[in-house]
């Protein structure tokens, strides 16, 4: 069984190749060390089609947001293959099930395409789109059992305790709120139901038609000037920056927000220990999120230009627009989802007319209704629950994301400013990471050691903008460790919380090619399938071309960005030409 590609919009990897230099190849070229692994989630030996006989249905609730959702719906996936289970389409975002809120919010279908996901899983596991009619009754009358899964449990809970039920009742409901609910690093003897995993997330789970078809125009309209581009993922919620105790970054009112954010946490025992933190030495630890302008001035540093395209995703970087103005003075053409698509594009894809409810009498009229969702702090302690018109939009926000994701996976050159959630765990940019290994390993992924990169920019503190060669030097020798190190470090870390972070070895393959240099700590020993050869053979060939075209990349200025006087329209001024002479063979067969 051959695994399709995902996605029809796939770019194919730098074809739009240009004059190639040693600059371009270290800001857009591939990392060399990663060339040799390629996708390959096919079952490996015996793997036996779904049994006639089915132990009975398997009912999921999943609440949470897209990456909980996402990676929820593979671990459902996997444990009903475990169970010899069928699998009823699962229900998401059942937090949105109060007055004022369409079904069609809760709908499997309002993200991703039923009909494909059951297709590509045919051979996998049983899926239905609704309980037989007996069950639905007894559903309705909370007469089936129910088990509120906890994060992460193991195949055991699930033989030991969920099937002897299944068996007796012929139907059970998996509630899932925790983002996801099957441990994330499996034994080796179910090593098949990681690359289930992989053929679910990556595969089956495609995005409604509405949805695919704005994400392909927006990548059509940020290819348009014929030049690669940056996906920036900040990665600043609320929810992690309380989390982590990061209130202090902002001092103004953002601090208060996230304060009382950290006091919710800590009442439900999601944060254990005190309100206030030393938000300078978190941000030191690396346990804080990189400020926009800090991401800026990285990429700045590396050599991407003032006029790069650089795309932000996140439908809500906190803190405002204003924490971004920084980084639209370095990248001129700094774009988001609002400004490559027209208002009533978006609004067509959310196939509901929300119509605004007032509030309940009972309920007091606080000024965020009207000036911002900030307007409370300063009238009450007891922040106020959400509208529906507030639930409607987190809702939405599920859309949004999901064009995010299509573009972030595509990108040339893919960075986040952080990767864990409001919980402690891998975030939305953790998986697009993990796509991107699975889909295009090579392709320049960026995974910070935010410490050292913390380090490094307090050292140069009051010259960030006028930057010497040493420091640039060791900025930029970071960056091209990070291309590997980084995939090195997720193994250990990001994996085991989810595994759709780091998808490999179990579902990648090795080309090998006495040519190339080989990243074998990531362990990847399965070689690749004979007819993925006549294509590599093809890129292998361009690439041999573009490595004997070395040239001297120099210039003769010590400083990051030259100041443009008062005449500063790109805010920061224009990066210049490479301030001395750089290693070429170190840039390309070191880290890349």
């Amino acid at each position: 069984m051959e695994v399709p590609n995902l996605y029809t919009t796939r770019h194919l990897n730098h074809e739009h190749r240009k004059p190639v230099s040693p600059l371009y190849r270290r800001l857009w070229g591939q990392v060399r060390r990663l060339e040799s692994f390629h996708p390959d989630a096919n079952p490996r030996g015996y793997y036996a089609d779904p049994r006639s006989e089915s132990s009975g249905y398997v009912f999921v609730r999943i609440q949470g947001g897209f990456h909980e959702i996402r990676n929820s719906i593979c671990d459902v996936v996997a444990i009903s293959r475990l169970l010899n289970a069928t699998l009823v389409i699962p229900e998401i975002q059942s937090t949105t099930s109060s007055k004022g809120i369409s079904s069609e919010f809760k709908s499997f279908a309002y993200l991703y395409n039923e009909d494909q996901f059951m297709a590509a899983l045919v051979k996998d596991v049983k899926v239905v789109k609704t309980l037989p009619q007996n069950l639905k009754g007894a559903r309705r009358k909370k007469k089936i059992p129910s088990f509120r899964v906890p994060n992460s449990a193991s195949p055991y809970f699930y033989l030991h305790h969920v099937l002897p039920v299944l068996n007796k009742h012929a139907v059970v409901e998996l509630v899932v709120s925790e983002g996801g609910c099957l441990q994330a690093i499996l034994p080796p003897h179910l090593e098949e139901y990681q690359r289930l995993r992989c053929r679910v997330a990556f595969h089956a789970l495609r995005f409604r038609q509405e949805v695919q078809e704005l994400a392909t125009k927006m990548l059509h309209r940020l290819r348009a000037p014929g030049r690669p581009f940056i996906a920036f993922d900040p990665g600043m919620t609320r929810d992690a920056l309380a989390y982590y105790g990061c209130a202090e970054l902002f001092q103004d009112v953002h601090t208060e927000l996230i304060q009382h954010k950290r006091a919710w946490m800590k009442k439900r025992g999601i944060v254990k220990g005190k309100l206030s933190v030393n938000s300078a030495k978190q941000r030191l630890n690396g346990s804080c999120p990189l400020m926009p302008e800090e991401v800026g001035i990285l990429l700045r540093a590396y050599g991407y230009s003032w006029d790069t395209i650089l795309y932000i995703s996140g439908g809500e970087v906190f803190g405002g627009q204003r924490t971004l103005i920084p980084l639209h003075a370095m990248f001129e053409n700094t774009v988001d989802r609002t400004s490559l698509s027209a208002a009533w594009e978006l609004s067509r894809i959310y196939g509901l007319r929300p119509h605004p409810l007032p509030p309940p009498p009972a309920r007091p009229k606080y000024p965020h209704n009207i000036e911002g969702w900030w307007g409370w702090v300063a009238e009450s302690d007891n922040e106020p629950e959400s509208t529906v018109m507030e639930l409607r939009t987190n809702a939405h926000k599920l859309l949004w994301e999901a064009i995010d994701y299509l573009i972030c996976v595509e990108a040339d050159v893919f960075i986040p400013g952080f990767d864990r959630d409001g919980k402690g765990r891998p975030n939305f940019a953790s998986l697009v990471m993990g796509h991107r290994l699975y889909q295009s390993p090579a392709s320049k992924t960026f995974r910070l050691d935010r410490k050292k990169v913390v380090k490094l920019l307090e050292e140069n503190r009051e010259h960030l903008y006028q930057a010497n060669y040493t420091w640039l030097t060791s900025m930029r020798k970071h960056l091209r460790r990070s291309l590997i190190d980084g995939v090195i470090e997720a193994s250990s870390k990001s994996k085991r919380f989810s595994f759709l972070s780091h998808p490999a070895p179990e579902c990648s393959c090795l080309r090998y090619d006495p040519t190339k240099p080989v990243e074998a700590s990531l362990g990847v020993m399965h070689s690749c399938p004979k007819w993925m050869d006549s294509e590599i053979q093809t890129q292998s060939k361009d690439k041999e071309t573009e490595e004997d075209s070395d040239e001297d990349v120099s210039s003769s200025s010590g400083l990051f960005f030259k100041n443009n006087g008062g005449n500063n329209q790109n805010g920061g001024g224009e990066l210049m030409k490479e301030e001395s002479q750089l290693d070429d063979q170190e840039e390309i067969e070191g880290a890349d």
